[in-house]
């Protein structure tokens, strides 16, 4: 075994994952990165077909990335954001709002997904407690506290805060006694939708589904039934387009459109958690007009306008750990007030605003909107897109959702009768670990296996990854 190797089952503990397992087999130890491709303390190369757990837009060690963060750090690396200002976060804060196209003007920075959204919940709480009669002076243990609604399978960070709001047992059930209560209200997942009466088709199940959009009427009895408790849900949280850790569930055309008028309706802010689809991530350039052809943001496939849109991974094209959570001039003007009258936000990090990591963003953003980077995700979405259907001949195959430049495909025991294997069976992660055997690298969720790779991915890299795929996949269940 590599001395590196040795060290990191001595010393390294590992997310979401259970080291037993870990400890038994020799871990991949990445030491080099170019593109899409990565390079282990062997000397063996894999492709990153899942962007470094989604955060990786534009492919490792990229030039001109590389060269805003060498020329900010010959000035400072970082300086402190409480009673400060600094140059590339103030850059950084006009781009995003630019960006987002919308009434988004105030930007905080913090750390990661998980603290973009705790700024998010921390600043609806208190802005809902502010603006309804006079709450904000009622302790926290009495009735009618700001109460939040998000989707079953909802994931949306480790915090606290975030966890409250995310709705896995796998992951949040042994936290419970730390949680406060959130409500959750049906995920549209077409394929395993009970009010969806089509038959299991080779082809994506919102395609054919036949439903009368049971689940759109589910949220705005949710919100009905909490209104006519004598208090309304505070604020709807959301993954748009698509929920990734619940499995890579997209949402049906229209979907959000309608639940976020609804969510309206009743008074209710709007949460946008693009932390996975931001930046590109999720609009599909092949397919979308020329108004929305340069999106960045999920949110404006349906001209949804959120009073809070949460960001990170891809923020920094991958490069380091930074969030931001933008919001609205009417959110910011309930936190001003004199000294005396304590109205300040009281939430901070040490490293918000960072310089490294706005220097980063500003290039990356710099790359997302010139035409080279559109047209090679164009490109690279069509390839994923062509290139996916070769999986539909597998009977383990039972869905295949892509939505932009995201993948999932679900493995079933059988396609005809979408039978899921039970998690102890570890399907996705035989899968997995098969295709990093053959030079190819992600990570499942639970039976659904990821692909969403960095932008620069080439038409040649994708074939190889579906090839990869399929082999393992054939392997895994003793295919012919």
């Amino acid at each position: 075994m590599h001395p590196l190797e040795k060290l990191d089952h001595a010393h390294v503990w590992h997310p979401f994952t259970q080291m037993r397992g870990w400890l038994a087999r020799e871990p991949i130890v990445i030491v080099e990165g170019e593109g899409a491709v990565l390079c282990d303390v062997h000397g063996r190369k894999y492709l990153d077909a899942n962007s470094s757990i989604w955060t990786n837009l534009h492919g490792h060690n990229h030039p001109k990335i590389n060269s805003a963060i060498q020329r900010q750090i010959k000035k400072i690396a970082h300086s402190s954001a409480l009673g400060l200002a600094n140059e590339p976060a103030s850059l950084l804060a006009i781009k995003l709002v630019e960006a987002a196209n919308s009434k988004l003007t105030k930007v905080f920075y913090s750390d990661n997904g998980s603290t973009a959204l705790e700024v998010a919940l921390k600043l609806a709480y208190e802005f809902t407690r502010r603006t309804r009669g006079g709450r904000a002076g009622r302790s926290s243990s009495q009735a009618n506290q700001p109460i939040f609604l998000s989707l079953e399978g909802a994931y949306h960070g480790d915090t606290v805060g975030a966890v409250s709001l995310g709705h896995i047992d796998l992951f949040h059930k042994a936290y419970a006694g730390l949680l406060f209560k959130t409500d959750k209200v049906m995920s549209p997942y077409c394929y395993r939708c009970p009010f969806n009466r089509a038959r299991p088709e080779r082809a994506d199940a919102r395609e054919y589904r036949k439903c009368n959009w049971e689940c759109v009427g589910l949220v705005e009895q949710k919100f009905s039934v909490q209104k006519k408790k004598g208090n309304p849900h505070a604020a709807f949280a959301f993954e748009p387009a698509i929920q990734g850790a619940a499995g890579m569930i997209p949402q049906p055309e229209s979907w959000l459109k309608k639940v976020s008028e609804i969510a309206r309706g009743h008074g209710a802010l709007l949460i946008a958690d693009e932390v996975m689809t931001g930046f590109g991530r999720a609009n599909p350039l092949s397919t979308l007009n020329t108004q929305h052809s340069t999106s960045l943001f999920a949110c404006q496939r349906e001209n949804v306008q959120p009073d809070f849109l949460c960001l990170a991974k891809g923020l920094t094209g991958g490069y380091l750990p930074m969030a931001a959570t933008l919001t609205t001039q009417k959110v910011f003007d309930a936190f001003l007030g004199g000294y005396h009258e304590f109205k300040t936000f009281f939430h901070g990090h040490s490293y918000t605003g960072n310089q490294l990591g706005a220097a980063a963003s500003l290039a990356s953003l710099e790359i997302l909107q010139g035409k080279k980077s559109i047209r090679a995700r164009q490109k690279l979405e069509v390839a994923l897109r062509n290139e996916l259907k070769s999986l539909w001949q597998l009977p383990n195959v039972g869905d295949i959702r892509q939505v932009g430049l995201i993948a999932g495909i679900e493995l079933v025991k059988n396609w005809r009768t979408r039978e899921p294997f039970a998690l102890r069976e570890q399907a996705g992660i035989r899968v997995c670990d098969a295709m990093a055997r053959h030079g190819v690298l992600t990570r499942p969720v639970g039976n659904v296996i990821v692909l969403m790779p960095p932008y620069c991915t080439t038409q040649g890299q994708v074939k190889r990854t579906l090839e990869v795929l399929r082999m393992a996949i054939a392997g895994t269940f003793r295919l012919k």
